[in-house]
């Protein structure tokens, strides 16, 4: 039962996943064609930039007052928060799984 709940978790990261690949690259490209004197703040190549994802995390962006930004940045950290959260259940399901055994044929 807990690996199957595992698995539900791991499916909505992969749903989260799905969601940040679609909005983010939206974003950057908005942003790339709107506001270029932002491209210092996150750096040249974005989408995975450890920079750019902690600006995104943390909502720095609403900081860029366009709310045609800000509406395709939001389903971004929210699909990031998603994915995020997602794997962490997932891990620490198959760890219990693991650690205690028992639990899993309940």
């Amino acid at each position: 039962m807990l690996l199957f709940f595992a698995m539900l978790f791991l499916a909505t990261a992969i749903a989260g996943f799905c969601a940040f690949v679609i909005f983010w690259p939206l974003s950057l490209v908005h942003l790339r064609d709107r506001h270029p004197d932002l491209r210092g703040h996150i750096g040249d190549f974005s989408f995975l930039n450890p920079t750019a994802l902690s600006w995104l995390l943390l909502g720095r962006y609403r900081e860029v007052r366009d709310r045609s930004f800000t509406g395709l940045a939001t389903p971004a950290r929210v699909a990031l928060l998603v994915i995020i959260g997602g794997l962490l259940a997932a891990g620490l399901l198959w760890l219990v799984s693991i650690l205690f055994p028992a639990l899993g044929r309940v």
